[in-house]
């Protein structure tokens, strides 16, 4: 792969093989076509007239599952062989990729088993086992769920399919912003929200192809800067998992596969505190009537609250994910 970045970085190819392409992006939104929802993309003039831009906000919270991970997951499960579909795939994830698996195996007969943490919202958990998946709880801080992943693989005989670093839940991821892009037309910058990479790294080959000159952004949560680290110097950075509300980006690194296309194509990684997520939340739930999880609101906490400024410009901003535990959702709104 010979993609040049703007700064003139070469995308490198990790040791496993080639890194996922636009065309892989474009190949995805045809297997996922009439079955992942095309979801809407949202305006508000009080979002606007608090920015100064104008903002498009893809709204993930509305996909099947509750999450943009649908896109990733589905197109990852229709990519197996038959005796792989027979066999089934394990998945590790704090939730909204649990759901997404599991949803996307029931939708193609495909028996899938779920790794998640103890702590993981309970509906998560409890949507994860109505989809039909077996869930496996392990403790996060103590217990390595990678290890537990590939061990159910080798015993088993499961395909793992990880949550970010997997060409095909890249690509998947992609199509959010692919569809973003088509109905809005060019931007001039993107805000995506960053746990392990995947919705960034395959955001990035679409909006490269699609609207160049576009500067995109990932956004983490203070207490895990781990993506920033990594941008910053060069190298993945890994930290122990950060103790933060936005449960989706409590990851401790990002991927040798993301890493490399997030390096070459981002503009920057910044972070927001917690409680400009629940300040987010709020506005959300009271000025557009809609619900976002934390995760969900990364990106647009950043925009909404100045973390980079954005005022005269056109800018994308993608909503990842919408499922939150309604009791929680009362305390932060509340708060």
């Amino acid at each position: 792969m010979s993609t040049q970045s703007r700064d003139g970085l070469t995308l490198a190819t990790p040791a496993s093989g080639a890194l996922p392409t636009y065309e892989d992006v474009v190949a995805a939104a045809g297997r996922i076509a009439g079955i992942a929802h095309r979801t809407p993309v949202l305006t508000s003039r009080t979002a606007d007239s608090r920015t100064g831009a104008t903002l498009f906000f893809k709204a993930e919270n509305l996909q099947r599952g509750g999450a943009f991970k649908f896109r990733g997951a589905y197109n990852a499960i229709a990519r197996l062989s038959g005796e792989a579909r027979r066999l089934g795939v394990v998945a590790f994830s704090s939730g909204n990729h649990a759901q997404a698996i599991a949803y996307a195996g029931q939708l193609q007969s495909v028996p899938t088993v779920i790794i998640m943490p103890q702590d993981a919202p309970a509906l998560k958990v409890a949507a994860t086992r109505a989809y039909g998946a077996e869930v496996v709880l392990y403790d996060r801080y103590k217990e390595d769920r990678e290890e537990i992943g590939w061990r159910l693989s080798a015993e088993r005989g499961l395909t793992l399919i990880p949550p970010y670093d997997h060409d095909d839940v890249i690509a998947g991821q992609g199509t959010a912003a692919k569809e973003l892009i088509e109905e809005v037309g060019p931007l001039d910058m993107l805000f995506v929200c960053l746990g392990g990479g995947g919705l960034l790294a395959g955001a990035a080959l679409a909006a490269e192809a699609l609207s160049p000159g576009c500067r995109v952004f990932g956004v983490e949560p203070e207490a895990g800067n781990d993506g920033q680290q990594s941008f910053r110097t060069g190298s993945i950075v890994r930290i122990p998992i950060p103790k933060t509300i936005a449960d989706g980006a409590q990851t401790p690194s990002l991927g040798q596969k993301t890493f490399p296309i997030i390096r070459a194509l981002a503009e920057d990684i910044v972070t927001v505190s917690d409680a400009m997520l629940v300040d987010t939340m709020r506005f959300f739930f009271e000025r557009m009537k809609i619900v976002v999880e934390p995760t969900g609101c990364l990106a647009a906490a950043a925009v909404l609250n100045g973390v980079v400024p954005c005022a005269g410009k056109r800018v994308g901003i993608v909503l990842s994910g919408g499922n939150v535990d309604p009791k929680a959702l009362a305390g932060f709104l509340a708060g």
